[in-house]
């Protein structure tokens, strides 16, 4: 068991559950929820995000294809008494909510670029993102669109490795105003996209 803080606050990590990391920091630092909203976090590992947002309030449904994950979650959740405010579903991407929709997406994919996910390896899922990195977040973007409500946004955050340029075409594509937030580190930098309709901007 891996103990990790975020301003002050602590979250509990089983073994073969992604470790929060400055990806997750960087989305939890731009992670602002209006009461009452509906906020799904996919692949919510620890918990982190969707306790943060259930913690402004938010009405936070948290996935993971990882069962361990969603059993870490429900610990931390319950730990910070948010856990009235969450739901909790296992399953790959959008597919445990179905016909639902959400005023906020938030997702930190798997996102390095290898040869293949590790097969059998809940970790390996939760940090290769296929050949090119994109193999979550190009799915992702091709789905995200149905699940958000009329005023709905997303944060996604993926790596300067996985092409940020080709997720900021996607989105553009789809008529969304995207900000963008960059946070170099040693190798690489972090992106993270913030996105919504450009017609309710």
């Amino acid at each position: 068991m891996v103990r990790v803080f975020y301003r002050g606050l602590k979250f509990d990590v089983s073994p073969g559950v992604y470790e929060p990391a400055e990806d997750t920091f960087l989305i939890a630092d731009n992670l602002k929820i209006r009461a009452g909203e509906r906020v799904l976090d996919l692949g919510t590992g620890c918990g982190i995000l969707g306790i943060l947002g259930a913690l402004q309030d938010g009405k936070v449904t948290a996935t993971d294809i990882n069962p361990a994950a969603i059993e870490c979650a429900k610990q931390n959740a319950t730990h910070h008494k948010v856990a009235d405010r969450m739901k909790f579903e296992v399953g790959d991407l959008f597919e445990p909510v179905k016909g639902e929709e959400f005023d906020l997406i938030v997702f930190n994919p798997p996102y390095l670029p290898r040869s293949g996910v590790l097969d059998g390896d809940p970790t390996g899922l939760s940090c290769e993102g296929g050949a090119d990195g994109r193999l979550l977040i190009d799915r992702f973007l091709d789905e995200f669109s149905r699940y958000l409500s009329f005023r709905g946004r997303i944060l996604l955050v993926h790596s300067s490795f996985s092409d940020p340029q080709k997720t900021l075409r996607k989105l553009s594509a789809q008529d969304f105003c995207v900000e963008v937030v960059e946070r170099p580190l040693f190798f690489e930098r972090l992106v993270l996209f913030r996105a919504s309709k450009k017609d309710l901007i």
